[in-house]
């Protein structure tokens, strides 16, 4: 009985063991590798939806941020912590749309990313998918984002550009719902 006991303690201390190692695992990879993201809305659909989950990263932020990447950025509002969205508008560009095409520099943006079937959905509701703006002219460090959804996302149209530091992962992987997994 009284090694039984000890079998208990050892076992028990064993399992505690494993949880603390795979709690500090955790830690360590969402504060310098990967950050979890969930996402709320819909200003990215039909890219990526209302309440998928996935994971951002990290180390991307301190390379290179390209044109149409998915970031991750401090909410401009308080209704959340973070939104998701791509970037259009690169440092030292002058951005503008009119009659649903967006210049960049004054050269049509190709816009392959978008759902085509989804922005004549939209167009056929509202007249337009984009609707215009600008020119707005980005000065160094400057990045002008928008979501996928462009009826529905409160974005640079309307809360301004954002910096590099504002970026707080690149990227999405979503793992949950199990059937959008993937990059993004």
């Amino acid at each position: 009985m009284e090694e039984n006991k000890k079998s208990i303690k050892k076992e028990l201390f064993e399992f505690v063991k494993l949880l603390v190692f795979w709690f500090l695992i955790f830690m360590v990879l969402t504060k310098f590798v990967v950050n979890p993201v969930q996402v709320f809305g819909n200003s990215m659909y039909p890219t990526l939806k209302d309440q998928e989950r996935g994971f951002s990263s990290i180390i991307s932020t301190h390379f290179e941020i390209h044109r149409k990447d998915i970031v991750v950025v401090k909410a401009k509002d308080s209704s959340h912590e973070h939104w998701v969205k791509r970037v259009i508008g690169m440092p030292n560009e002058t951005i503008e749309c009119k009659n649903d095409v967006i210049y960049i520099n004054g050269e049509p943006l190709n816009q392959d990313f978008l759902d085509e079937e989804y922005v004549n959905e939209q167009k056929s509701i509202y007249g337009y998918f984009t609707e215009d703006f600008g020119p707005v002219t980005l000065k160094e460090d400057e990045y002008f984002l928008m979501g996928d959804n462009r009826p529905h996302s409160t974005d640079s149209r309307r809360v301004g550009v954002f910096h590099k530091s504002e970026m707080t992962s690149v990227g999405i992987f979503i793992y949950f719902p199990f059937q959008e997994w993937g990059i993004k």
